[in-house]
């Protein structure tokens, strides 16, 4: 039945208060737990599903709308209970909870924003899980990776675990095929360790559960891995890592600590890159917010680092507590940068110039292309056109 309806994931205004992550995707392709919000949706649903976002992401992540379609606040992270009551939705029925849109049947509105307004809505009184701010990623990854975990393994067997390896707890550590992991301790006390295909896990790691390593990803020599943690699709990482997530093609190959913090993709961390996720006065952290074109409390004594896709770093980094870092920056050198760090930004504690955009493509398009994938003319056109967004933010 669910199969049958045409689904389209929705971004609202608060889009604009998960910056920089969101600049170059909509927010259904955000990671949390093991795979993408959308990723899930498409699990429970057993349907295709589109997009509708702002307009200069709609070319790469167009809209397929059809008279009768289901809209799904992409913020939403999926259960039963709720992916039920969405999919028997009548036609023109919209689903809120707390004056928030949740769900509507029907054709393209005007505008979400006044939908419930003028609707009779249907008030959604379980509880959510929805991902309303960036620190949200990290903050339910703990919940949302075990929730895919059974998902994703329910009903299946594990590849073989080597005799190498040491394994501590109930939980499971589950290995697709092709995963390679030897002479490895993981301890699934707090939760179980997901290995996706052709991964592995190099000699003399420690892992804590709950945590996901996704296909073609690898973890280095005597890493030291804290839940929960996402190490998304192809990506390289070393040193100490605590309930972070990494994309997908991001590198942090070496040591040094990164915890509390979200990274996007083909990002690139320096040797001995360290970021700070507690303050010295154990105060609560301020994360700049792009909405509100100011920094804003997150209530969290632990909040680390926030970075855009195409950013990286040099050696010896050191980002403070609660840095937010946009897309395609470039950081380098001695001391502290200062903790919000504009896209197409060049520098460090010393100061930033302008990334030009020029360069910033043309390094986007290397690093893409040692993957196999092309930058594309879409991606060039996103990415010119964060570069304008964020003018305002630089100086130029």
């Amino acid at each position: 039945m669910a199969g049958q309806k045409n689904i389209i994931l929705f971004d609202d205004q608060n889009r604009d208060n998960l910056l920089p992550l969101t600049f170059t995707r909509p927010v259904s392709e955000l990671r949390v737990g093991i795979t993408t919000i959308k990723e899930k949706w498409l699990f429970y649903l057993e349907a295709s599903a589109s997009y509708l976002t702002v307009d200069y992401l709609s070319k790469k992540y167009p809209t397929e709308l059809e008279e009768d379609t289901i809209f799904i606040n992409s913020c939403l992270i999926p259960d039963q209970k709720l992916v039920d009551t969405i999919v028997h939705l009548s036609d023109k029925e919209i689903l809120i909870r707390n004056d928030i849109l949740l769900a509507y049947r029907g054709s393209k509105p005007e505008t979400f924003d006044n939908l419930i307004r003028w609707k009779e809505p249907v008030e959604y009184t379980d509880e959510i899980i929805s991902i309303r701010n960036p620190w949200d990623i990290f903050l339910l990854n703990d919940k949302v990776l075990k929730s895919d975990f059974l998902n994703i393994t329910g009903g299946r067997i594990s590849q073989k675990v080597s005799d190498t390896n040491t394994i501590i707890g109930e939980c499971q550590v589950f290995l697709e095929e092709g995963a390679k992991v030897e002479c490895s301790v993981f301890n699934t006390s707090a939760g179980p360790v997901y290995i996706g295909r052709d991964a592995e896990i190099m000699e003399g790691s420690a892992i804590r559960g709950p945590l996901a390593l996704c296909d073609g990803s690898v973890i280095k020599m005597g890493s030291k891995l804290y839940g929960a943690t996402t190490i998304g699709p192809y990506c390289k990482v070393g040193g100490e890592i605590n309930n972070s997530i990494f994309f997908g093609y991001s590198n942090k190959a070496h040591d040094g600590f990164l915890g509390n913090a979200v990274i996007g993709e083909w990002c690139n961390l320096g040797a001995d890159t360290n970021n700070s996720n507690l303050k010295n006065n154990y105060a609560s952290v301020k994360l700049w917010n792009y909405k509100q074109d100011r920094f804003v409390d997150t209530g969290l004594q632990f909040c680390g680092l926030i970075m855009g896709d195409h950013s990286k770093c040099g050696i010896n980094t050191m980002f403070n507590t609660g840095t937010v870092v946009g897309v395609s920056a470039n950081i380098y050198g001695s001391g502290f940068p200062r903790n919000f760090i504009p896209s197409f930004s060049w520098g460090g504690s010393g100061g930033f110039r302008v990334y030009a955009i020029k360069k910033a493509l043309e390094t986007a398009e290397i690093v893409m292309n040692r993957r196999n994938l092309p930058l594309t003319g879409k991606d060039i056109e996103i990415l010119s056109h964060i570069f304008e967004l964020s003018k305002k933010y630089r100086k130029e």
